[in-house]
């Protein structure tokens, strides 16, 4: 599904270029969910966006390969029509433009990269209205500018909307758990768990374990100086949340 091989990348910032990842390998296969742990400044939402395509980073080595496709050279439109997705960590507000109209264009756009036809006004409005009620958002927020005077938690609600409306085949969820409380978490753990399939990944960026007891990972991965640094299965989480991450930023 996701195959990443010696990534390196950089940004250039106020006190110069910075180099972030620096020979970043990783696979995600079809089917599976993998969790990506560590601390500030590892370069967690730095892999996240290169992967979807923000252009303010700089490979300078590397591949990153979607089920046998080299992608670092699409623009962010084509990757989200190969069926990339991005759960931002901060999500924009889009003043003036409403929230029906700017997930169904984003929709029927997808589709139409991919040679498929586009959704009906009548169809979209009967999906919209189901995956609402997953997500816990209410009409009256469908009928406001896109984010515009939501809480950092009903963005996030609105980013699951989107996930689950789209219904992408690799999902980058970049610390969506942030300023979540307890029902959230749970929600983001029921869209996640009815999109699981076969013809699916995820890649779960994370600070803490306690989204991951609404997601069960089939592997956690540690990232720190630029690098995966060591991996396991669930029980790496839990032993993260005990002994903190000083031993591998020391080891990076």
């Amino acid at each position: 599904m996701l195959k990443i091989d010696n990534l390196h990348a950089r940004v250039e910032g106020d006190a110069g270029v910075v180099e972030i990842l620096k020979g970043l390998s990783l696979g995600v296969p079809a089917g599976e969910v993998h969790a990506i742990m560590g601390p500030n400044g590892s370069g967690k939402s730095t892999l996240s966006h290169i992967i979807a395509g923000r252009d303010d980073y700089e490979v300078t080595a590397g591949s990153v390969n979607l089920s046998g496709e080299e992608i670092l050279d699409l623009d962010p439109n084509e990757r989200a029509a190969k069926g990339v997705f991005l759960s931002f960590q901060h999500p924009m507000e889009i003043p003036g433009v409403a929230t029906m109209n700017f997930i169904r264009t984003a929709l029927n756009a997808q589709r139409k990269a991919r040679g498929e036809a586009e959704v009906s006004a009548a169809d979209f409005l009967r999906l919209i209205r189901e995956k609402t009620k997953l997500v816990g958002l209410t009409d009256e927020k469908l009928k406001r500018p896109f984010n515009v005077g939501f809480s950092g938690g009903e963005k996030k609600r609105m980013e699951m909307l989107q996930m689950a409306i789209f219904e992408p085949r690799f999902c980058i969820m970049d610390e969506t758990d942030s300023g979540l409380d307890i029902d959230a978490l749970k929600m983001v753990g029921d869209v996640v768990n009815s999109l699981r399939g076969p013809d699916r990944g995820f890649l779960v960026i994370t600070h803490y374990q306690r989204l991951l007891e609404h997601i069960r990972p089939d592997h956690v991965h540690v990232l720190a100086g630029g690098r995966i640094v060591k991996s396991g299965g669930p029980e790496l989480a839990a032993e993260l949340e005990k002994s903190g991450y000083d031993q591998f930023i020391e080891a990076a």
